[in-house]
C-alpha cells in the first residue's frame, strides 16, 4: 500500500511552490508557499510577521533571483531598512540594483471617502506599477488592517478584501499578507483566512517566565504540510523554524567505530567502541563520574585529530579543565589547538529553542565530529518534560543526519526503583545506553558500570566496578563471592581469601611434590639395593657354574687319560684248534 501511494503521488501533478529560503519553513510546507497565490501570515504583536515578509523577499532575491515589492502601511522605507539591517539585510542595496521596491502607503481615514461604488483601484494601480517596474515575482503587504482601517462599512470592507486577493492571484505574484490576530479569530476581520490559499499562524507566548514562539500552518490549499506547532526563533540571521532535520528516518549510517576513551570499557562492546554517528547516553546518580566519562570521550576524539564540541551546563570551561586535569584528562591543550570547543552556560540563559539553534549554529561553524552535552537533565529547568523530549529528539535527529557522534549525560533519581530511567525519557531514542551507579557495601560506596543496550553490536552484561584514579577511569576485574559480585572492601577481603587459598593450594602442591620426590628417591634406593643384591647372587651363581663346569671338564680329562694308559687286551685264538 505504501509503495502504491508513493508511486501514485509521484505521478500526480504537484502544486507549484515558491521556496521561501527561510530555514525550516520550506520543509514544513514541503517546498514553500503557493506560487502565484496569496499567503496570510497572522499573529499578535512581536511575533515577527513583518520580518518573515521581508526575509521572504530578501531570500527570494538573493537565492532565487526573484525581484520583490514591499508595500508597507505602517512603517516608512527608512524605518524598515534600519530595522532589518542588524540581520544583514541591506534593503538599500537591493533597491539600488532594482531587485526590490519598497513603497510606503499612508492610509488616513480623512483621505478615504466612501462615496458611491468606492474601490481600491488607485491602490491596485500603484501596486501594479511597482510590480511591473522591476518585474517582481514576490509581493509583501504589511499590514492589511492598516489598509482597511478607514472603512466603517463592513460589507464594503469584505468586498474589497476579496477583490484584493483576487487581483493578486490574477497578477500571478507570490504574496505574503500580514495581519493582526483578532479576538477569537485569526485576523481582525475574520475573513482573510478564508480567502487565502495558505494561512500561517505565528504565536508569541510566555510559559514559566520564558518566551517561546510557535508557528503553525493552519491551512494550505492543494498541498500536504506539517500540521503541528513548530518552534521558531528570530536570530542574527533571520527566522529559523525548528526542527526540520529529520521528519523521516532516512539518515545514513556508518560501520566505523570510535573509542569511548576508556580501553577497558571498549572491551565490553563487541566492536570495541561506539558506531560513528550514533548517540550515546550515560545515566547515573550524582557523583558517579558521568562528566569524567564524557571528558574521556572528548579527549579521545581530539587525540585522533578530530573535533569535539562540548556543552557544559554545570561547570565553567576553566573549572572543567582543572577538574579533568586531576585525573590526567588534558582538555586545555586540545582547546588551545582548536580541536575542542567548550560552550558553558546555565540552561536558563535561553529557552529550549535557542539552545537548539545555538547548537545548529555552532555545528555549522565548528564542524565537529562529536558533540557532548553534560548534562541534558538541566534542560528541564527551561521546559516541561514533553518539550525537553521533543527538543532532544530533534537534536538527536539533527546530529544523526549530520553524521556526528552524540554523547549525553543525564542525572537519574536513584530512589523508588527508577535508577535506570531518565526524566527526559530519551533512553529509548539513543543507540547506546550506559548506566553508572553507586554500589553500596559495608560502610562504603563504590561505583559500578553496566551497558543496558547497544544497538547493532554485542555487549557485556556484567556490572563492572570502576575507580577514578590519577590516571583516569580504571575498570576493575570482576570478582565473584559466595553471593555474587563483590566490590570495595569486600572485594579486597575476597581477593585476600582467594590469595590465601591459592597460597595454601600452592603449598599443598609443593608438599605433595616433595613427598613424591622423597618416595621416588626411596624407591630408587630400594631398586639399587635389589639390583646390587641381584648382581651378587648372579655373580655367585656364575662362579658356582664355572666351578662345576671346570670340575666336569677335569673329570672328563681324567677319564680320557685312564683310558689312554690302559688300552684293552687283544684276544687270539688257541693254538691247534682247526679253523672253520
Amino acid at each position: 500500500m505504501q509503495e502504491y501511494s508513493s508511486s501514485a503521488s509521484s505521478t500526480l501533478p504537484q502544486l507549484p511552490k515558491a521556496p521561501t529560503g527561510i530555514e525550516g519553513l520550506d520543509e514544513i510546507t514541503e517546498g514553500g508557499l503557493p506560487k502565484g497565490r496569496p499567503t496570510l501570515v497572522c499573529g499578535s504583536a512581536g511575533c515577527g510577521k513583518t520580518l518573515m515578509g521581508i526575509e521572504f523577499l530578501v531570500r527570494g532575491i538573493t537565492e532565487f533571483d526573484e525581484p520583490g515589492v514591499l508595500m508597507a502601511f505602517e512603517e516608512t522605507a527608512e524605518e524598515l531598512t534600519a530595522n532589518v539591517a542588524s540581520l544583514g539585510f541591506d534593503l538599500k542595496d537591493l533597491q539600488a540594483r532594482r531587485m526590490l521596491r519598497v513603497d510606503h502607503v499612508h492610509v488616513d481615514r480623512s483621505e478615504i471617502e466612501e462615496t458611491g461604488e468606492y474601490d481600491l483601484e488607485g491602490l491596485f494601480i500603484r501596486l501594479g506599477y511597482a510590480i511591473d517596474s522591476i518585474g517582481a515575482k514576490r509581493v509583501v503587504l504589511d499590514t492589511i488592517e492598516s489598509l482597511f482601517s478607514g472603512f466603517p462599512n463592513e460589507s464594503v470592507l469584505r468586498s474589497e478584501i476579496r477583490r484584493l486577493f483576487r487581483w493578486l492571484k490574477d497578477k500571478g505574484v507570490t504574496t505574503i499578507i500580514t495581519a493582526e490576530r483578532g479576538d477569537g479569530t485569526l485576523t481582525r476581520q475574520g475573513l482573510e483566512e478564508y480567502v487565502s490559499d495558505c494561512v500561517i499562524l505565528l504565536d508569541n507566548r510566555v510559559i514559566d517566565q520564558i518566551t517561546t514562539r510557535r508557528l503553525r500552518v493552519v491551512k494550505y490549499r492543494g498541498s500536504t504540510h506539517g500540521t503541528n506547532e513548530y518552534p521558531y526563533l528570530i536570530t542574527g540571521e533571520g527566522i529559523s523554524v525548528l526542527p526540520v532535520t529529520s521528519l523521516r528516518l532516512e539518515h545514513q549510517v556508518s560501520n566505523d567505530v570510535v573509542s569511548s576513551g576508556v580501553p577497558a570499557l571498549d572491551e565490553m562492546f563487541g566492536r570495541r567502541g561506539f558506531f560513528v554517528g550514533s548517540s550515546v547516553l550515560v545515566t547515573g546518580t550524582a557523583g558517579t563520574a558521568k562528566t569524567t566519562l564524557a571528558a574521556s570521550f572528548a579527549q579521545q576524539i581530539c587525540q585522533e585529530g578530530k573535533r569535539c564540541l562540548f556543552f557544559a551546563f554545570e561547570e565553567s570551561p576553566q573549572q572543567l579543565m582543572r577538574n579533568m586535569a586531576s585525573v590526567s584528562i588534558g582538555l586545555e591543550n586540545h582547546v588551545a589547538e582548536g580541536r575542542l570547543r567548550i560552550e558553558a552556560s546555565r540552561p536558563t540563559l535561553n529557552g529550549l529553542e535557542q539552545h537548539l539553534v545555538t547548537l545548529h549554529r555552532l555545528v555549522k561553524e565548528f564542524r565537529p565530529d562529536a558533540v557532548v552535552i553534560d548534562p541534558i537533565t538541566n534542560l528541564i529547568t527551561v521546559g516541561n518534560l514533553s518539550e525537553v523530549r521533543s527538543m532532544l529528539t530533534r537534536l538527536i535527529d539533527f546530529l544523526k543526519v549530520s553524521g556526528i557522534t552524540a554523547y549525553f549525560t543525564a542525572l537519574v533519581n536513584g530512589g523508588m526503583g527508577r535508577a535506570e530511567m531518565t526524566e527526559e525519557g530519551v533512553s529509548s531514542l539513543v543507540d547506546t545506553w550506559i548506566s553508572v551507579r553507586d554500589l553500596e557495601g559495608v560502610g562504603e560506596r563504590n561505583r559500578g558500570l553496566s551497558i543496558l543496550k547497544s544497538r547493532g553490536m554485542a555487549h557485556s552484561n556484567q556490572v563492572r566496578e570502576f575507580i577514578v584514579t590519577d590516571g583516569g577511569i580504571e575498570l576493575l576485574d570482576v570478582v565473584l563471592g559466595p553471593t555474587g559480585i563483590v566490590t570495595g572492601a569486600s572485594r579486597l577481603t575476597q581477593q585476600l581469601e582467594e590469595h590465601a587459598q591459592a597460597l595454601a593450594a600452592q603449598q599443598e602442591a609443593e608438599r605433595r611434590d616433595r613427598e613424591l620426590a622423597r618416595r621416588r628417591r626411596m624407591l630408587e634406593a630400594n631398586i639399587a639395593n635389589l639390583r646390587t643384591e641381584f648382581e651378587s647372587v648372579e655373580e655367585e651363581l656364575r662362579q658356582i657354574s664355572t666351578h662345576e663346569q671346570t670340575r666336569q671338564e677335569a673329570l672328563q680329562t681324567g677319564k680320557q687319560r685312564i683310558v689312554a694308559a690302559n688300552p684293552p687286551a687283544v684276544k687270539t685264538p688257541p693254538t691247534g684248534q682247526p679253523g672253520n
